[in-house]
């Protein structure tokens, strides 16, 4: 008879969780002070007017208004417009 001895477990088959990256409030949407518009790794997305950029590129609202988003010089901006 053919015998198959157990199988050890495994160790290195663990995926890290998701980090929720991406826009979170898109254009022609409101934002409030604060709000967070952008979670990213790297400045993909830059801090237009109305915008602040944080340590982790985090891009957030400093005042209330309508999100836009545009390109300028080939690179892609938010900014916040009073509305």
């Amino acid at each position: 008879m053919a015998h198959v001895k157990a199988g050890g477990t495994t160790k290195g088959n663990r995926d890290s969780r998701s980090k929720r990256l991406g826009v979170k409030i898109y254009g022609g949407q409101k934002a409030q002070p604060g709000a967070i518009l952008v979670r990213q790794r790297g400045t993909k997305v830059f801090a237009g007017l109305g915008t602040g950029l944080g340590k982790d590129h985090t891009v957030f609202a400093l005042r209330a208004g309508i999100v836009k988003f545009y390109t300028r010089l080939a690179k892609k901006h938010v900014s916040v417009e009073a509305g």
